[in-house]
């Protein structure tokens, strides 16, 4: 990460791994750092600790401090699904989404699309335990926010005329019996690495008017976050900012979209 940061945007990064379990105690050692560093780039943190982690920083630093695998995928997210909209003539606020993963960049990503205009009532997830339904008790406070009053019960019920599949989550979960139930022009973001929800030939077999992306680069249509995190970083750097906010990260997926 510290080579890519130099590599993409010039930025010298330190790589510091610290041996801390309790959020809290690891939050307040990345606080104390805060006298040496232009800003932090959390790493690797698991949900639901990094949502704490990452608050207790950001409410008690006056540099921007930002993790990774949540917005700077999310960010990258964003930028595709502007596009792939604008390529099938969808609005944001009329498609349906079925997002297989519960974890931070999960969380993240759908927060992103309620930023671009998505409805949360068109929003199914799924973690490891199924869908999440209000019915359920295991659920954090993240995860709750996107539950549905729901009866249904499987991915292949949920995906039944989707427009937008989102992967963050492991090899295979997406076949192409399931792609062949989503609507006209799906579109598929397949980002578990290094093996995708589902491969795009086979995704193409069944649906030749998908817009299919993956995380890897031997691909077309990358969705990853390197795409987004060293430029980010660079811009706020370079203005100083205390802060990366809302306002920035939506400002950055659509300078990506326009980009690409």
């Amino acid at each position: 990460k510290a080579v890519l940061f130099k590599k993409f945007a010039n930025i010298d990064c330190f790589d510091i791994e610290v041996n801390e379990k309790n959020p809290k105690k690891l939050a307040e050692i990345v606080t104390a750092l805060e006298p040496s560093f232009g800003a932090v780039n959390l790493e690797d943190i698991k949900a639901p600790d990094c949502f704490l982690v990452e608050k207790i920083c950001k409410d008690n630093m006056n540099i921007p401090v930002f993790h990774d695998d949540q917005h700077g995928t999310a960010i990258v997210v964003g930028a595709a699904v502007v596009n792939a909209l604008r390529l099938c003539k969808k609005k944001s606020s009329d498609i349906k989404i079925v997002a297989v993963g519960g974890g931070a960049a999960g969380i993240a990503c759908l927060n992103m699309l309620l930023n671009l205009g998505c409805k949360k009532s068109n929003i199914w997830l799924f973690d490891r335990s199924g869908l999440v339904t209000k019915e359920r008790s295991n659920l954090d406070i993240h995860k709750k926010s996107f539950a549905q009053p729901s009866d249904f019960q499987s991915l292949a019920e949920c995906l039944t005329d989707a427009d937008l599949f989102l992967g963050l989550s492991g090899p295979g979960v997406l076949t192409a019996e399931l792609v062949e139930k989503m609507n006209k022009q799906p579109i598929i973001l397949a980002l578990a690495n290094p093996e995708p929800e589902i491969r795009p030939e086979d995704a193409k077999l069944v649906a030749s008017d998908a817009i299919i992306a993956t995380g890897r680069s031997d691909y077309p249509n990358q969705v990853n976050n390197l795409i987004g995190f060293p430029y980010i970083f660079r811009g706020a750097l370079d203005v100083r900012s205390k802060t990366i906010n809302e306002e920035m990260k939506i400002a950055a997926a659509h300078a990506i979209a326009k980009l690409a």
